[in-house]
């Protein structure tokens, strides 16, 4: 494999699997870990990590979620920088614990915020890796779902620069790109036909482009719109950026 040049951030890092990799993407947790290794990132993984308290929070059980964000806070407490590979829950650590703990911070919940990241931007501005040496053996059209909790953020622009400059990679505009799919965690569970007509909406514009590939840097995402494409009989390959970063180095 080709090594990228990085600019160390640090040498080792925490990784938070997150719920959807220890139920459905235990590949994601598998990649990240690979790649993070690839650039010479030492990853320990803690055994006693669990949710990151977002469920709770989203339902407006904020009593529940605090004390699953300290669990965490626990969890992960140190120095070291806490790798998420999900935009959604890296948010939760950044944003959603401190403001579940405004009125009294508490500084290991703004310790963990403080050296939480999203996986590609961590690769992209914590390890300022640019570029990828990686190459797809046959011109591959990749439709990139840029998810709600990223907005504000430059993990977009991580992903598009990275897999653009994969040899054979096309990342291509859609329709209404920045629109939500609809998952929206307990959304979904509480208002499934709004979230699935949302999915279904995104999925056309997806759809109308006919991408080889869908990506995405948020599981929940991904399970929610490859799910739905499944079931109406369109069934959409999908993988998650980082998987796309290792499979592209392996080819």
């Amino acid at each position: 494999m080709a090594t990228p040049t990085a600019r160390p951030l640090s040498k080792r890092v925490l990784l938070m699997g997150t719920c959807l990799c220890d139920a459905f993407y235990d590949d994601v947790a598998r990649a990240s870990v690979e790649i993070l290794e690839h650039l010479g990132i030492s990853v320990d993984f803690p055994e006693n990590q669990t949710c990151c308290g977002q469920p709770a929070f989203n339902s407006g059980e904020w009593d529940a979620s605090r004390k699953v964000a300290k669990h965490v806070a626990k969890v992960f407490a140190g120095e070291l920088p806490v790798i998420v590979p999900s935009g959604s829950c890296a948010a939760m650590n950044r944003h959603g614990n401190l403001l579940q703990f405004e009125e009294n911070p508490d500084p290991a919940i703004t310790s963990l915020a403080n050296r939480t990241w999203e996986l590609i931007d961590f690769i992209y501005n914590g390890l300022g890796i640019k570029t990828w040496p990686g190459k797809f053996e046959q011109p591959t059209r990749i439709a990139f779902h840029r998810s709600c909790h990223s907005r504000g953020t430059t993990t977009g622009e991580a992903v598009r620069t990275l897999l653009s400059s994969v040899e054979n990679a096309e990342v291509i505009p859609f329709g209404q790109s920045e629109q939500c799919c609809g998952f929206g965690g307990t959304f979904s569970v509480t208002f499934p036909h709004i979230s699935g007509q949302m999915g279904t909406l995104k999925l056309d514009h997806i759809l109308d482009t006919k991408p080889d590939l869908l990506a995405g840097i948020d599981m929940s995402c991904l399970m929610h719109l490859s799910g739905l494409a499944t079931t109406q009989g369109r069934p959409v390959p999908h993988k998650h950026v980082i998987q796309i970063l290792r499979d592209t180095l392996k080819s």
